[in-house]
């Protein structure tokens, strides 16, 4: 290939060319480009409808035999639902898009807001992004809430990604996944006190509730080991939510005044963080409460 240069020397323009290498030559039309690009074609569109929330769902894979390998308190493992809560709070804090979060047992939902374009609003890519963040962010925290428990193989976790296109379609959403939190904790505490203070085998309690309602699993508890259901702990009993929060942080600086030495000075600035709760959010208060979190369907 040849180039012409021109330089301006002395007044006067002289011309001269450049060879280059014909194994070097190129063009902006083929750059990037082979025979085998076309495999490419084969991809299929995974773009998320815009206007709507985006949920991914994560679920722990085989975690019933993860559980028992590792050795968690039954009905619920407090350590085990506190690094369940700092992975996603994790995922939150490395993917900002994220409004609001919904976890119980070894399931949690991310839910983005329906304006986000990041990645293009590629469904593949939110699920891989979140998925790889939890899992690793699971793996990495895991000494910070078990301490020398070793963790005997990797989890894992699958997702799914929904989209809900008004405030009602999501709200239910997240309603339906509190309600279920409701159902199985109760199913869950009754079975195991029937186990562990009613001396009954796992058989034996599994039959002993076939067919009961709530309020019969309530009776149970109340009338035979004095628990009253209602006061069990609200982490267990509604899961726990996550959204961003602007919080108020007092700092102490060192500053230099005017005419005088340097001392300390304390300061007070807004913050984003990461608020976790253990509440309702099927009723109207907690939406009251925060109503930056839903976009105007309008």
């Amino acid at each position: 290939m040849l180039i012409k240069k021109a330089c301006r020397l002395g007044g006067c323009v002289r011309s001269f060319v450049l060879t280059r290498p014909a194994h070097l030559s190129f063009s902006s039309s083929n750059m990037a480009k082979s025979k085998f690009e076309y495999v490419r074609n084969f991809e299929t569109d995974d773009t998320c409808l815009r206007n709507c929330y985006i949920v991914v769902r994560l679920d722990g894979r085989n975690f019933h035999k993860f559980a028992e390998q590792h050795k968690f308190t039954k009905p619920n493992d407090n350590r085990a639902l506190g690094l369940m809560t700092r992975s996603a709070r994790s995922v939150i804090e490395e993917l900002e898009d994220v409004v609001i979060a919904y976890g119980q047992s070894d399931e949690f939902s991310f839910v983005f807001k329906r304006t986000s374009n990041w990645f293009k609003r590629r469904a593949s890519k939110f699920m891989t992004h979140v998925a790889s963040q939890f899992s690793s962010s699971y793996v990495f925290y895991w000494k910070e809430f078990f301490g020398e428990q070793p963790l005997l193989y990797p989890p894992g976790f699958d997702g799914r990604v929904v989209l809900y296109p008004s405030n009602r379609n999501l709200r239910d959403y997240l309603s339906w996944r509190q309600a279920d939190c409701h159902i199985n904790n109760l199913y869950n505490t009754v079975f195991w006190t029937l186990v562990q203070k009613g001396g009954l085998t796992t058989a034996q309690a599994d039959e002993r509730l076939k067919g009961t309602l709530a309020a019969d699993k309530n009776e149970i508890l109340f009338s035979e080991f004095g628990i009253n259901y209602n006061n069990e702990s609200a982490l267990h009993r509604k899961g726990t939510t996550l959204i961003w929060e602007k919080r108020d942080e007092t700092v102490t600086k060192r500053m230099k005044v005017p005419n005088q030495e340097e001392k300390d000075m304390a300061v007070t600035r807004s913050r984003k963080r990461v608020e976790a709760y253990h509440c309702d959010i099927i009723g109207e208060q907690f939406w009251e409460d925060h109503p930056d979190i839903l976009e105007d369907d309008n």
